[in-house]
């Protein structure tokens, strides 16, 4: 039953991800171009469960109009476990739900505005996560799973987030070597012009080769889990792929988040990481990084 609810499922998103493609183009968007700015690429965790997604684009550059962010990731969407089938499978909660079922209004804006909207997926307290898939077939099968997600709502990408599984629960298994180089390379294969990012935690975020195969390079970009650090990613990605400035905006202080975004352009990265964007007016807070990233303050638009 589960298997075929699941299928059922499949089918309407495959279904549904055709029409959007015919609206909106290959990208699910009818995107207009992004003003130009010369840095780093920033990205925005939401946490939708409390705050609209939409809040990314209310930030754009007083010298030029370009976004002060370019990713805006949806956290979080959750691995969880099926007890009786003893399945791992793609939840959403009801507010997570909410913002892929209003897709036209919560998503389509931002893409249109330039900004790449990616979905974050992360373990749940059941047992279940990315790095204890203990057949490849079980991997792919997850895989799936979220590269539907993507056409069928039309997203950019997805995000891993290895917390929370708690390995071991209602009989899981221990993390392995070979369960999260399945399941990316799978996801990769399914989604070759779709964003993988990986947020550099947990066992998955150890465990990236096996038999031969190393998934570094199937990953777009990896970051730096721990806000108000430094730390680069032990990812063997160009430093144009990586975030080791990791900020939570509210909380990390301006003068840190200045420090780690000079920092970021003097040792040649890639990335600026920011997590907590809120409904507030935070232009100060966003100013303090993207002057030292873009060399312009930040103008908030409520």
């Amino acid at each position: 039953m589960f298997i075929l609810v699941r299928n059922r499922a499949r089918a309407a998103a495959l279904a549904l991800s055709a029409v959007m493609a015919l609206a909106f183009g290959a990208t699910g968007a009818a995107a207009a171009p992004a003003c130009a700015k010369q840095g780093p690429t920033s990205v925005a965790y939401i946490e939708v469960n409390s705050n609209s997604i939409l809040n990314v684009g209310k930030y754009t550059l007083a010298e030029g109009g370009g976004n002060a962010f370019d990713i805006a990731v949806i956290f979080a969407a959750n691995i969880n476990y099926d007890t009786s089938t003893k399945t791992a499978y793609l939840y959403f909660n009801e507010n997570v739900q909410r913002v892929l079922d209003n897709a036209a209004t919560q998503i389509r804006p931002l893409q249109q505005q330039g900004i790449k909207v990616v979905l974050s997926v992360l373990g749940n307290h059941q047992g279940a996560g990315f790095a204890n898939f203990t057949s490849q077939q079980a991997a792919s099968a997850f895989a799936e799973e979220m590269s539907d997600a993507v056409a069928q709502y039309g997203l950019d990408g997805i995000d891993f987030d290895d917390e929370y599984a708690e390995y071991g629960r209602n009989g899981t298994a221990q993390p392995n070597d070979s369960s999260f180089v399945h399941l990316v390379t799978a996801l990769r294969a399914n989604m070759p012009d779709k964003i993988i990012s990986l947020y550099n935690i947990g066992p998955a975020a150890s465990r990236l080769s096996y038999d031969g195969v190393d998934i570094s390079s199937k990953f777009d970009y990896a970051w730096n889990p721990y806000y108000g650090t430094w730390q680069v990613p032990g990812v063997a990605l160009p430093k144009s792929q990586l975030s080791p400035a990791a900020v939570e905006i509210g909380r990390t202080s301006q003068s840190t988040s200045a420090d780690l975004a000079r920092r970021t352009v003097a040792e040649g990265y890639g990335v600026y990481l920011t997590y907590n964007l809120d409904g507030a007016d935070r232009s100060a807070d966003v100013s303090a990084f993207t002057r030292e990233l873009y060399g312009s303050d930040t103008v908030y638009t409520p």
